[in-house]
């Protein structure tokens, strides 16, 4: 029995329609790998460069600098983010599942963070794409707390050795 147009549109996987929701996960998979993309391009410019002038100023013994570095770079790593949402609300928009902009950025932010506070403004067949979203920030999250490991690392050698040289010269 030959499977027709109709039937194909009523194809279902445990009861979920299939064709929605391939199309789904190929938009919501889509915005994933851009978002991550983004991430990653900007999270390791900022960690290089961190590491390379964290460097720099311990063999000058410039250790403010560092402690500057230290809190710039968080600072930009969370414009990322905000980016990395504004970027969400523009998917959504393009795609005209959310009309309304400010709704679209309270959305994809709720889910980023996946704190959820914001009713699901999706229409039928996009359900799914909130799952995403929320992939997209936890693997972001999770990418940032590992990079900000490191650099705190970092810091701290650069305080310990700040006030290491304070004790020496405190007890001549």
């Amino acid at each position: 029995m030959p499977l027709t147009p109709d039937a194909a549109v009523q194809t279902s996987l445990l009861g979920i329609p299939l064709i929605p929701l391939l199309k789904d996960v190929l938009f919501g998979a889509l915005g994933l790998i851009a978002v991550l993309f983004f991430h990653g391009g900007w999270i390791n410019y900022i960690i290089l460069r961190f590491e390379r002038i964290t460097n720099q100023n311990l063999k000058l013994k410039q250790y403010n600098r560092v402690f500057f570095h230290f809190y710039a770079a968080f600072f930009f790593i969370a414009v990322i983010h905000i980016i990395e949402i504004v970027l969400w609300t523009i998917y959504l928009l393009k795609l005209n599942l959310v009309e309304d902009a400010v709704k679209s950025l309270i959305f994809a932010g709720s889910c980023y963070t996946t704190i959820g506070f914001v009713d699901d403004i999706l229409p039928i067949g996009w359900k799914s794409l909130a799952f995403f979203i929320s992939f997209s920030g936890l693997f972001c999250m999770a990418w940032t707390t590992s990079v900000m490991i490191g650099m705190t690392n970092a810091y701290k050698s650069a305080w310990n050795l700040k006030h290491h040289q304070k004790d020496l010269s405190a007890s001549s």
